[in-house]
Order: structure tokens, then sequence, then C-alpha cells
């Protein structure tokens, strides 16, 4: 299997509980990955082989190359 090279994200949640999803590849997007981040925590992540997207869930900063965004809960 070739190495992914691909960006990181970082999500700092603002709240207890906030959720961090990853959603597969394939004919069939399905849940195949979940993280629960507690208030002031951050979790590193990026896209991979089987990862096309990423749900995040609560009051959070995500932060990419391209900038940052916060959720409006």
């Amino acid at each position: 299997m070739e190495p992914t090279n691909s960006d990181f994200i970082v999500i700092k949640a603002k709240d207890q509980g906030v959720q961090v999803i990853g959603l597969t590849r394939g004919q069939d997007t399905k849940f195949h990955h979940t993280e629960k981040l507690d208030r002031n925590e951050v979790l590193i992540v990026q896209f991979t082989d089987h990862t096309s997207a990423i749900k995040v869930r609560g009051k959070a900063v995500i932060m990419t190359k391209h900038g940052q965004i916060e959720t409006d809960q």
C-alpha cells in the first residue's frame, strides 16, 4: 500500500462532547471511525485512501491550510 501524502486538519473542541466522524470512500458512504473530544482537546486528522469526508458535530475550531473554520453551535 502506498503512503497517503494528504494534508493534516486540526480540530480543537471548544465544548464537551465534540464528535469527529470519518466517512468512507466508495459507492456507499459509511461511518468508519468516531472520536469524542472534551473541551480544549485537539485531534489531528487527515484524508486517506479510506476516508473521503470528516464530519464534526459540536462547538469546535477546524484549522486547515486553507484557513480556520468555527462551527456555529
